[in-house]
This record gives C-alpha cells, sequence and structure tokens, in this order.
C-alpha cells in the first residue's frame, strides 16, 4: 500500500477523534434528531474539540442534505464536516453514481467512505465479484480525491473478513489507499470482536501500510470501548465513536469513556484534551436534545460517578479523594456527590450538610442518623431528596420554623363521558395569623394542588413565584401491599438560581405529593431567610 498524500497530522502519542452521534448515533432505537437538533450538537462537539463530526448521508433524506447546507453558516473553530456515503454501486460509473455525487455537492470538507472488505458480503451481500469490490473502492475514493475533498475510508466488517480471508481484506484497504485515502478505518461492524484479536489484527495491518489506521467499533458485546483501547495499542490513531455510545443495536464506542481513558490512563493527547472538562455537560446536552434518560452510572459522565453512599467510604474520600476515587471528577466536568440513606453514617451527614459540620455535637449527628435511618426504613429516600434531608437538619438544630400552618386540603375530579376530567383543589391555611381559603384548578390533583398552595401562600411570599416545578416521579415502595401500598413521591424545583428535590411517603398519593409540595416552599422560603443563591 502506497503512502497517502492527504495522510492527517499525528504523531506516536497523538491521536484523532471522529465522531458519528449525527449519523451512527441517530441510529439507535427511540432516537431522531431535528435539523435544529444537529445544528445544535454540532456546535456542542466542536467545543468539546473534536476533531471529526460527521453530520449524516447526504443522499438517505432531505435532513441530511439540509444539515451540510446549513452547517456552512456555523463558525465551527475545533472541528471538521464529515459526508457520509458508500462506494460506487455495482455496474455504475463513480462519476454517475447518485451517492458520490450527494457527497460532492454537500461541499464537506471530507467524506467517509465504507466499503466491503469481507469477501462473503461481497458475495452474497453485493452480489458482485471481489475485484469488481475492488475497483469499486478504488474508483469511489479517487473520485471523490479529485474533487478535493479529504477521504476517510471504513473497511465494513474488516475483523471478520480478516479472519476468514485476510489476503482479500488486505487488498481492498490497499485499493483504498493507493487510491487516495488518508485514514483506514477497520471497523468491528457487527460488534462481535474480542480485545486480543482487535489488538493482533491492527498491530499485523499497521505493519503493512504506512497509511493511518483507525477503529470503528460496536459494542454488541460490551466491548466496544475496550476494543477502541486495544486498537489504540496496536497501532490505531484514530477513533471512531459516539456521544454516550448511542448507535443501533447495543451502540457504538461510548466517546465520553473513550476521551478520558486514552488521555488521562494511557497517556495520548488529542484536541479535545484541552478541553477534557466539557465532556459531562456534553454528555448531558446530548441526551438532552435526543430526550433520553441519563444513566445514573455511566463511566466518568453518569451523576453516580463520583457518588458516596457507604459511610466507610464517605469517611475515607474525606481524607484523601483517591481513595475511592479514580481521578479527579472535576477533570471530565463532573462533581462529586454524597448520598445520604440507610447506609450512611456520621461521615455522610457531616460532609452532605455544612450546618452539621459547624456543630461539634456527635450525639446530634447520630440522633439524626437515626431519624434518617428510621425514615428510610418506611420508604423515604434522600438521595435525590437534599432539600427535605436540608429540613431534617435545621429541625433538629432549631433553625426551623413554619411559615403556614395547613387547615386543610381537599381535591375533587370531575369526570363525564364527554369531556375530559377536570381537577379542582381547595386548600385552607393559616399564613401569618390570616386564615387563606383558596380554589385553584390544574391539569390533575397534584397540579390543581400545588397551584391552590401558591395561590394562598405567595401574597404574603413573593418569592415563591421564582419557584418551578421541574419533575415529579412516583414509585411503589411496598408493591405486595397492593393498592394498600405506601407510594413514595419526589418533587424536583428550581428557581434561578439552584435546583432540589423533596420527598414524601403515604399510603396516600395525593398526601405524599403534599408533603414533597410543603417541603419545597418550606426549603425555598428558609433558604431566603439564609440569603442563599447557590446549590
Amino acid at each position: 500500500m502506497k503512502k497517502s498524500t492527504t495522510k492527517p497530522s499525528a504523531s506516536k502519542r497523538s491521536l484523532l477523534i471522529y465522531d458519528t452521534t449525527l449519523r451512527d448515533g441517530a441510529q439507535a432505537e427511540g432516537v431522531s434528531f431535528s435539523l435544529e437538533d444537529k445544528l445544535l450538537i454540532a456546535a456542542k462537539l466542536d467545543e468539546l474539540g473534536l476533531d471529526y463530526i460527521e453530520g449524516g448521508y447526504p443522499l438517505s433524506n432531505a435532513k441530511d442534505e439540509a444539515f451540510f447546507r446549513e452547517v456552512r453558516h456555523l463558525k465551527l473553530i475545533r472541528s471538521r464536516i464529515a459526508a457520509f456515503g458508500m462506494t460506487r454501486r455495482k455496474g455504475r460509473k463513480a462519476a454517475e453514481d447518485d451517492g458520490l455525487l450527494a457527497l460532492q455537492q454537500s461541499q464537506a470538507p471530507v467524506v467517509t467512505l465504507v466499503g466491503k472488505a469481507w469477501d462473503m458480503q461481497v458475495k452474497k451481500v453485493l452480489a458482485a465479484s471481489g475485484e469488481e469490490n475492488l475497483r469499486m473502492v478504488a474508483e469511489s475514493v479517487a473520485f471523490c480525491r479529485q474533487k478535493g475533498q479529504e477521504v476517510i475510508f471504513d473497511a465494513e466488517h474488516f475483523f471478520d473478513g480478516y479472519k476468514a480471508n485476510p489476503v482479500y481484506a488486505l487488498k481492498v484497504l490497499a485499493a483504498a489507499a493507493d487510491a487516495g485515502a488518508a485514514i483506514l478505518v477497520l471497523c468491528d461492524t457487527n460488534g462481535g470482536c474480542l480485545e486480543p484479536d482487535i489488538e493482533r489484527i491492527v498491530s499485523e495491518v499497521f505493519q503493512q501500510t504506512t497509511v493511518m489506521l483507525g477503529i470503528h467499533c460496536h459494542n454488541d458485546a460490551g466491548l466496544a470501548v475496550a476494543n477502541s483501547l486495544a486498537a489504540v495499542r496496536g497501532g490505531a490513531r484514530q477513533i471512531q465513536g459516539t456521544m454516550n455510545g448511542l448507535g443501533e443495536r447495543a451502540g457504538n464506542a461510548d466517546l465520553c469513556a473513550v476521551l478520558p481513558n486514552v488521555i488521562l490512563k494511557m497517556g495520548y493527547s488529542c484536541r479535545a484534551g484541552r478541553h477534557l472538562n466539557k465532556l459531562t455537560e456534553a454528555s448531558r446536552y446530548v441526551y438532552e436534545i435526543a430526550n433520553l434518560n441519563l444513566p445514573l452510572s455511566q463511566p466518568y459522565v453518569g451523576l453516580s460517578s463520583f457518588a458516596h453512599k457507604g459511610g466507610m467510604h464517605v469517611h475515607a474520600v474525606g481524607k484523601t479523594s483517591a481513595s475511592y476515587e479514580h481521578i479527579r471528577p472535576e477533570a471530565v466536568g463532573n462533581c462529586r456527590r454524597i448520598i445520604i440513606s440507610e447506609l450512611s453514617g456520621a461521615s455522610n451527614l457531616l460532609a452532605k450538610s455544612e450546618k452539621l459540620a459547624l456543630v461539634k455535637d456527635p450525639a446530634l449527628v447520630r440522633k439524626i442518623l437515626r431519624e434518617v435511618q428510621d425514615l428510610e426504613n418506611q420508604g423515604y429516600q434522600f438521595e435525590t431528596a437534599e432539600a427535605s434531608f436540608d429540613l431534617i437538619v435545621r429541625r433538629h438544630l432549631g433553625h426551623y420554623r413554619t411559615f403556614f400552618t395547613l387547615d386543610h386540603y381537599r381535591t375533587v375530579i370531575l369526570k363525564n363521558h364527554q369531556a375530559e376530567p377536570v381537577t379542582e383543589a381547595i386548600v385552607k391555611i393559616l399564613v401569618k395569623d390570616t386564615m387563606e381559603h383558596t380554589v385553584a384548578e390544574g391539569d390533575g390533583p397534584v397540579n390543581a394542588l400545588d397551584a391552590a398552595l401558591r395561590k394562598a401562600v405567595e401574597p404574603h411570599f413573593p418569592a415563591i413565584r421564582q419557584v418551578q416545578l421541574v419533575d415529579y416521579r412516583v414509585r411503589v415502595v411496598n408493591a405486595r401491599a397492593a393498592t394498600a401500598a405506601k407510594v413514595r413521591v419526589v418533587i424536583e424545583s428550581r428557581d434561578k438560581h439552584r435546583h432540589w428535590g423533596t420527598i414524601g411517603v403515604s399510603e396516600n398519593i395525593i398526601d405524599a405529593s403534599w408533603q414533597a409540595l410543603v417541603d419545597s416552599i418550606e426549603y425555598k422560603l428558609l433558604s431566603e431567610e439564609d440569603g442563599q443563591v447557590a446549590s
């Protein structure tokens, strides 16, 4: 294989990172990016410093075609946009192939061409001869190179093809390299290879080419990240993957794990290494746009990645973070979290509460700990209800006061066969020596109850207008009790400066919701009195 004249610059300890979230990641079940979504994600990935952003397949749909038009108006600083396509069709000239013409019309500076590297696929899927496939690869790469585009060649099913017929798989790479491909990407398309095979095969190919090698791994065996690292050890210097591992079937190599591993653990450099502290933000941004829940335990960027729950762990981390953390969470833009639960020890409480840390009273700390453990035994969980935990601490320290006293509340649901149900809530509470009796309608009993409570409290405490409820979750605590089971309600609230969670537990879902609503408002008002403006 001859050396490409457009080979990207990379040293022995430098890597190029190629993101395919907008194409391969969009093939994940339940994911559908709009044009605006794709442009927003591209801008965020550019901030992260990824070398290549694959925008899509311009021939496949009007949205991807429009993306390449609109992305030209984005002022990308660090990333180059790549358009994805396939080698020319069998029996057609490159200059007449619709797919290749679409790549040219995209005006993307980089094109990524996928071609068959497994002779079985050539015969059974393309129904072509081995020689015809080699011509398809060479002519397609040459056509794009003649138009001035950098060409990355993705050798589809390369590892399976190499195992079955290494001579032919290498001929495919040679055809692409000789035609001017800048990078030869070896693809574990079925995602079934193990690390030793990946490293061995990449190493063998590395010895036979002067063209840069890349790696593209799928996660069907749960090894996409590990296999990507193995490929780097074997000589690959470009890594392809997606944010959060999004992709078809079991997904792709997760760049949120690949990047910190190669930079912090393996000592390689890349452009994104200078912006690694933006990784968690970028990860959650993609989840938000994709309308997907954040996996708590996702390595490096998950909410629980640096969360400590066991008392022994918290005690040790308080002395040295390295005792239970493999890196500084700030290195990837994440943060340490101390979780309060029945497994907590005194160290958890002291680490979690600045108020308690200032009180040198071990007996009081133990008393609070016993209450937390008793409440958790009843179904409470304070992991995401830190505001409710704060109120418990305040009560024990004498820093708590009530702002209103409940006389009663009532909710009514009216439903007839011709209309949607209408919910009405009535609240009667004593606020500052004034008995407030309010009525409000809502989309459901909790929404109506919240509206009625606010109507009663806001005239006396205008700061409540700043509070927004952003999430409401219900969980059955003891499912075996069937309809008599306790339910746990967690409400997340926010204002201009903070975000907090509160909890209520009861056999009655409305009462559990009331508890969480009251905690949220009281936490806001007590925080206002403290002059707190930060979360």
